[in-house]
């Protein structure tokens, strides 16, 4: 299935319209099934229209980008700050579902954020703010969670691989780099 896909995708020279797109909330608890199930843990956050007025009319699939996470001082991910300066915010390369997840037949639309970096703890109840920079599929159903691993481990390739282009890192731009790393 993976194969017929793009390794990349976006054009060269960085995100177009509609892109990028901005979304953020405290991470809240979720189905259970990415660490547990799948291997594959996701942060999610709240669908909102309210705060997040495009994701109405966004399509179901994957996406990627950029999330910058407040960590608490304590978390062992949390970069060591000096006494005078505040606890940065950390930002990490990041795939995220947005959907129904038809493999799990849910009812309730959901924004699942997959972090490119292995966590040493949760982070539950952080402020996340995202910035997707571009589309990498639609969402499908699986005919196996086998499939569906293979898939988003692909997908998670793609994104590594099309963030890595020089138009693409979270430096970029630096009005979408101050407010991915502006103080949450």
């Amino acid at each position: 299935m993976t194969a017929s896909r793009p390794a990349i995708v976006g054009p060269d020279a960085g995100p177009e319209t509609p892109y990028p797109l901005r979304m953020e909330g405290r991470v809240i608890a979720g189905f259970g099934r990415g660490s547990k199930e799948l291997g594959i843990p996701t942060a999610n956050l709240p669908v909102d229209t309210a705060s997040t007025p495009w994701i109405a009319d966004a399509r179901s699939g994957v996406y990627f980008g950029y999330a910058s996470l407040a960590l608490p001082a304590s978390h062992p991910d949390q970069l060591p700050s000096s006494a005078s300066a505040p606890t940065p915010a950390v930002v990490f390369p990041m795939v995220m579902s947005i959907g129904y997840n038809p493999f799990y037949k849910n009812t309730v639309r959901s924004a699942e954020v997959h972090l490119l970096h292995r966590f040493k703890a949760d982070f539950y109840d952080c402020h996340m703010r995202l910035l997707l920079l571009g589309f990498i599929r639609e969402e499908k159903d699986y005919k196996s969670i086998d499939a569906l691993v293979d898939d988003i481990k692909f997908d998670c390739d793609v994104a590594r691989k099309s963030l890595a282009r020089e138009a693409w890192t979270e430096k970029a731009s630096v009005d979408d780099a101050w407010w991915l790393e502006a103080r949450l």
